[in-house]
């Protein structure tokens, strides 16, 4: 399994999480993202769809509709009922549960910065897990740190 640690310096997450998820999505694969706060997770509702004019994320707030249908489901805790094999934890809470995902993407700010050092350091001690560490540089664009 993969987790790859974002660390949001230059770009909010509203900018990063729609690309991501479209990588995912065209990738044919279903996402779930995760955050604790609600009304986060309405902002990230909207912000999937109006981030881009010429993009569509077809996606969901769990428990609103046909969750299992949804490619891309936004919820409160890490459980799958789009079939998901990503997970987005978007509150920069690393989660356990997120390791019987395939790939797991966190995202984190400086508040997070020591929540996601922990992680990190956790995460070296499992097996089977590979761990990439993204920076953004001064521009917005992304570089593997490590």
């Amino acid at each position: 399994m993969q987790v790859d640690f974002y660390h949001l310096t230059a770009t909010p997450l509203e900018r990063v999480l729609p690309v991501i998820a479209e990588r995912v999505l065209a990738g044919g694969g279903r996402l779930l993202i995760v955050d604790a706060d609600e009304g986060r997770r309405e902002r990230l509702d909207r912000v999937l769809w109006e981030y881009a004019r010429d993009s569509f994320l077809p996606h969901a707030l769990a428990g609103a509709g046909e969750d299992a249908g949804q490619p891309a489901l936004i919820a409160p805790e890490p459980e799958a009922g789009n079939d998901a094999r990503n997970v987005a934890l978007a509150d920069g809470r690393w989660r356990d549960e997120a390791l019987g995902f395939e790939r797991a993407f966190l995202f984190f700010d400086e508040e997070r910065v020591a929540d996601a050092r922990t992680a990190w350091k956790s995460l070296a001690e499992r097996e089977g897990v590979t761990r990439n560490y993204w920076k953004q540089k001064p521009g917005g664009s992304w570089e593997k740190a490590a």
